[in-house]
């Protein structure tokens, strides 16, 4: 599938995970747990998952850098996480930046992000600030963005020189615009989309204004990754609107192609969703299929440089 069209070039994976259940340092991938998982059942992703597995699944597709997403590791030793990912980094020449765990509402956050800002290869951080799962419920209750201390941490990130990787559902979108209009000189990079998880028309236009409200903020970037929906194979037909969406409200320099592997495994191959990008944007000016596929991921989390 990878031969089918679009861009043919360098890429730089903005969004991939790397780790070794067997290790214990992540508790949501041990043999017995179970959490809620937007994507049901997730067993098949309870194995390793290093630089080598990754090269296979990219095979036919010129990966040159990847971002380490941070991994739910244990929340008690985020540092244990950047110090293994540094490691992989210096065995594997991948990955080439990294989005450390920090935990913004703890009063150690300042400090936190000192350490984890010390590491050659940390470019930005994630707090997944929960909030509500449903939109009827929004305006009955507020994330993590809303909250004070949280936003002290937060406030933090700018004397570091660290983005920071929000992952959240849409309707969430409007805790992230004050967010970034009340510290704009910290960039927000939305992970996968926003979460368009409901296709349906009423979902879709919610979505679509949210991601126009936030993407009014010149601070803020967005990862198309993370696109798989429940009991369906991952298809071009069902993640073209999307796709396309996003580019035209945020623009291409602004937009950033990830796998999301191995979570994504668990609805399509690597090949698969890859191809499929390079299909849903074969007809654009190849400039614009660039900075989709390597330059925004590159700028942003400065990929090619060396530390």
């Amino acid at each position: 599938m990878s031969g089918e069209g679009g861009w043919n070039g360098p890429m730089v994976d903005a969004h991939q995970h790397f780790w070794e259940p067997r290790r214990g340092r992540n508790p949501w991938l041990l043999p017995a747990a179970r959490i809620p998982f937007r994507y049901g059942d997730y067993e098949a992703i309870k194995r390793s998952y290093l630089p080598e597995d990754y090269r296979g699944d990219a095979d036919g597709h010129e990966v040159v850098e990847t971002v380490y997403v941070e991994t739910e590791w244990d929340p008690g030793d985020g540092l244990g996480e950047t110090r293994y990912a540094t490691a992989l980094a210096e065995r594997h020449g991948w990955p080439n930046a990294i989005v450390a765990q920090a935990w913004l509402d703890r009063p150690e956050a300042a400090e936190m992000l000192a350490a984890q800002a010390a590491f050659p290869l940390v470019r930005s951080v994630r707090h997944k600030p929960g909030g509500p799962q449903d939109p009827r419920d929004v305006g009955t209750q507020c994330s993590l963005m809303s909250d004070r201390a949280w936003r002290r941490g937060y406030a933090a990130l700018s004397r570091h020189g660290l983005h920071f990787d929000l992952q959240t559902p849409w309707w969430n979108l409007p805790e992230a615009v004050a967010l970034a209009r009340d510290f704009p000189d910290t960039l927000i990079v939305l992970n996968h989309a926003g979460l368009p998880a409901d296709r349906s028309e009423e979902g879709l236009r919610g979505w679509r204004d949210a991601m126009a409200h936030l993407a009014g903020c010149p601070n803020t970037r967005v990862k198309i990754s993370g696109l798989g929906l429940p009991g369906r194979a991952w298809r071009v037909e069902d993640q073209r609107g999307v796709v396309r969406e996003t580019i035209a409200i945020f623009g291409a320099a602004r937009c950033m192609f990830a796998s999301n592997f191995p979570v994504d495994s668990l609805c399509a191959s690597l090949d698969t969703i890859f191809a499929g990008f390079k299909r849903i944007t074969a007809d654009m000016p190849p400039d614009q299929q660039a900075l989709l596929f390597r330059d925004t991921a590159r700028e942003t989390y400065r990929t090619g440089t060396t530390p």
